[in-house]
């Protein structure tokens, strides 16, 4: 059931259009990520949504009424800002009951609600402490129990782990993850970290220069992307580009990049006919190396290459391998499969099997 929903939203700011059109539905109970670069127009589309900012253009609604107009206040949404926005001079309890004083709510439940709340952050026992006096994690969870103590339909989360250091984050993303699930409560996060987004999300909205490139689950998004722009923000990749050749006897394209011929099973992109161009994505992580003179495997791609770097990054090699009359690709590799080593200069086999040679638009714009 869509709970609610973007109908060809515009935010313009004078003669300059920050965001759309846009438009996406958000479900009951589900976890939806706005991603893309700074600047692309997530936190502006999140504000419209709150009801901060109003669309220039375009309606958004809430079980189908329509709230475009409505104040913050009247549209059942909490929002926790990128850098909290507590109040300094507050305890963490009048923190997180401010708002309910703000709708005169009686003392005996706003004692309650920020007890559950408290509770449901592990925040517990630590009412009377002032925010200066709190981590980084924990003035974050301040921040998400006094949106949760209004009892929104909808939680809006500005980035709300982007000030805490790396291994605090990914602590952060696996406890808003289970709160999230326990809570079932819709949710809309805002990031531009394409790793939180994919381990978060029932569905991501991907954005760029304000507009929707592609929406999907993560799976669809990183297997399945539709532009060069989704492929190249996504997961690591190898963007080439290629002509299409005609059909090979088993059934398969044959894609030329540059002097290579390369074997794709996907299908031809819209309005792309043999002999036109397109671009091959190529993931890092799907491309095996060989050295030269080992057995070869059963696979559709086998091109002869020269090593030109490699870089090592704890568990994978990263691998810098240039085609005999084609481009250098990016493959990694686990360290600890590599039995012998590889060095610049080496003759190699790079190894790519037909479906992993995925077929995009030519046309990056």
């Amino acid at each position: 059931m869509r709970l609610l929903e973007l109908r060809n939203v515009s935010k313009s700011y004078g003669d300059t259009l920050a965001v759309g059109p846009v438009s996406f539905a958000l479900e009951e109970g589900e976890f939806l990520s706005l991603l893309g670069p700074s600047g692309c127009g997530k936190t502006t589309t999140l504000r419209c949504i709150a009801g901060l900012e109003r669309p220039t253009e375009g309606e958004i609604l809430l079980d189908g009424r329509p709230i475009t107009d409505s104040p913050p206040h009247l549209r059942e949404i909490g929002l926790v800002f990128q850098n909290y926005a507590l109040f300094p001079h507050l305890t963490v309890f009048e923190n997180v009951a401010f708002g309910l004083r703000l709708r005169h709510r009686p003392p005996a439940e706003i004692a309650e609600r920020v007890e559950g709340c408290m509770r449901l952050v592990d925040m517990l026992g630590l009412e009377v402490r002032y925010p200066g006096q709190l981590s980084g994690g924990q003035q974050q969870r301040v921040a998400l129990a006094r949106s949760l103590a209004l009892q929104p339909r909808i939680l809006l989360l500005d980035e709300p782990l982007s000030n805490l250091d790396f291994k605090l984050r990914l602590q952060m993303r696996g406890e808003l993850k289970r709160l999230q699930e326990r809570l079932h409560k819709a949710t809309i996060y805002v990031t531009h970290d394409q790793g939180e987004a994919l381990a978060l999300s029932d569905r991501i909205v991907i954005l760029c220069h304000g507009r929707v490139e592609q929406v999907g689950t993560p799976r669809e998004i990183y297997e399945a992307p539709r532009t060069p722009f989704v492929a190249d923000f996504i997961g690591a990749s190898n963007l080439v580009k290629a002509r299409i050749g005609p059909a090979t006897s088993e059934g398969t394209l044959g894609v030329w990049v540059a002097g290579v011929c390369l074997k794709s099973t996907d299908k031809l992109p819209p309005s792309t006919q043999p002999g036109g161009e397109v671009m091959v994505l190529l993931r890092p992580h799907r491309i095996s190396i060989l050295h030269q003179g080992e057995a070869l495997p059963i696979t559709d791609n086998v091109l002869p290459a020269t090593v030109t770097d490699v870089t090592f990054l704890g568990e994978d090699l990263q691998i810098g391998c240039e085609l005999d009359g084609g481009p250098t690709l990016t493959a990694n590799i686990k360290a600890a499969l590599a039995e012998t080593a590889l060095t610049v200069g080496d003759r190699i086999l790079a190894c790519i099997s037909a479906r992993d040679v995925r077929l995009l638009p030519g046309d990056e714009g």
